[in-house]
């Protein structure tokens, strides 16, 4: 293997194990890139991490106006409407940077390209606000969904990038069909395809419980990979969603990716990134800074399954934290190794977490969600790029998409 050959490979590796470089990186170029400063003293977030009997203060916030949130959202789908394929989908394999993460050839990409195109449908068909050519986008995107997410599968014996498509075809799918006016046989269809995208995830389950996207051990049929937190709650979101749409689970599966999740828990609601750090908990990406995205898909997953140590204290906690240290996030957003900067932190948690934390507040009651709606908005309606995009980590032509159609489901939630 070359020197050239052996990057891409050892960026994937970095992607796993943790072990990226640790450069002290300074602010972004861009004011937007900026992190906020810290708005919360150590005794108002920190006084002590295991206590959730009550809730750190909130953070003064300029919350946006309703016209900011509604023009921002009119970009952002703008931006979809403007950049999906020909062929229905988004995102491509083109590139313009002298090395990429690792992606075996043709399958990583498909996975890339239906995981893309299943966060760009969700958002809009969460933005929908009657505009024609969104109908018509959807449609497009539902008609390249129907015809390629069956051909998704394992790339190779070590990248399992498809577990992220299945996640995100089946809340697409599940958005498509409940669109008004739907004929049966198209539900009919639909149905078939979540069922489809249900089995692959049995399938592609690790031997641990839950899912991993690498498989550095034996590369067995039955994947080995460690059991990635983030990857688990991402998951057992959808598989909320399609149980509640009258889908049929694998309950042992169910079952397992939950302890899994649980097992990987840290007293202070912190996740480890994945089950291979158990013996080193302690590690920096596990601490809360390195937590802050995987906390809000974590928490939610396992709330939603029924576990009453999370409550809503700890989902106001997070979410609070996920503002007042959102540096920690910040500082990732657009590097171009993953996890190089503080914290071990990739720019690609930075969107991902956003979008989850925009679902933790619908968890809460509707008369205590307005200030958390006013942080997540100013978060995203502040990095916003001019051309109505967001992105925070390059990968290959898939980033802007998936980071608009993340930012866009996180800004909905901020209406009122």
């Amino acid at each position: 293997m070359t020197c050239r050959q052996f990057l891409p490979f050892a960026l994937a590796v970095a992607l796993v194990v943790g072990s990226g470089p640790r450069p002290g990186c300074g602010w972004q170029d861009d004011p937007a890139g900026k992190p906020l400063e810290d708005q919360a003293s150590p005794s108002r977030v920190l006084a002590d991490p295991f206590d959730f009997s009550e809730v750190p203060p909130l953070p003064e916030v300029d919350p946006p106006t309703a016209e900011q949130v509604d023009e921002s959202l009119r970009r952002g789908v703008e931006f979809l409407l403007k950049t999906q394929n020909r062929d229905g989908s988004w995102g491509s394999h083109v590139t313009a940077r002298d090395f990429e993460v690792f992606a075996p050839v043709p399958g990583a990409h498909l996975a890339f390209r239906a995981a893309t195109t299943g966060l760009a449908v969700s958002a809009l068909c969460e933005c929908d606000n009657g505009d024609p050519r969104i109908a018509e986008a959807l449609d497009r995107a539902g008609a390249w969904l129907v015809a390629n997410v069956h051909r998704v599968k394992r790339a190779d014996s070590i990248a399992i990038y498809n577990v992220w498509s299945h996640a995100y075809t089946i809340r697409a799918l599940l958005r498509l069909r409940a669109r008004p006016g739907m004929p049966p046989e198209v539900i009919s269809e639909l149905d078939g395809l979540v069922r489809s995208q249900l089995d692959f995830l049995d399938r592609y389950e690790s031997v641990d419980g839950g899912w991993g996207y690498y498989d550095f051990e034996w590369g067995a049929r039955k994947p080995t990979s460690s059991s990635i937190s983030f990857v688990n709650a991402t998951v057992l979101i959808a598989f909320y969603e399609a149980r509640h749409a009258g889908f049929r689970l694998n309950e042992k599966t169910l079952e397992r990716a939950l302890a899994a999740t649980r097992r990987q828990q840290r007293p202070d609601f912190a996740y480890l990134y994945g089950e291979y750090l158990k013996s080193r908990p302690m590690m920096e990406i596990n601490f809360p800074g390195g937590s802050l995205a995987r906390s809000q898909s974590c928490n939610l997953a396992l709330r939603l399954w029924g576990q009453e140590a999370i409550t809503d204290n700890v989902l106001k906690t997070w979410l609070i934290r996920l503002y007042v240290r959102n540096g920690w996030l910040d500082r990732g957003r657009k590097l171009p190794i993953p996890h190089e900067s503080w914290m071990y932190v990739s720019g690609y948690f930075y969107y991902y977490g956003h979008y989850y934390a925009g679902q933790v507040i619908e968890v809460l009651p509707a008369d205590e969600r307005a200030p958390y709606q006013d942080m997540l908005a100013r978060l995203m309606i502040d990095r916003q790029q001019p051309d109505g995009a967001w992105w925070d980590y390059p990968l290959y032509s898939y980033h802007k998409q998936y980071g608009t159609a993340y930012a866009l489901m996180a800004l909905v939630r901020c209406k009122r």
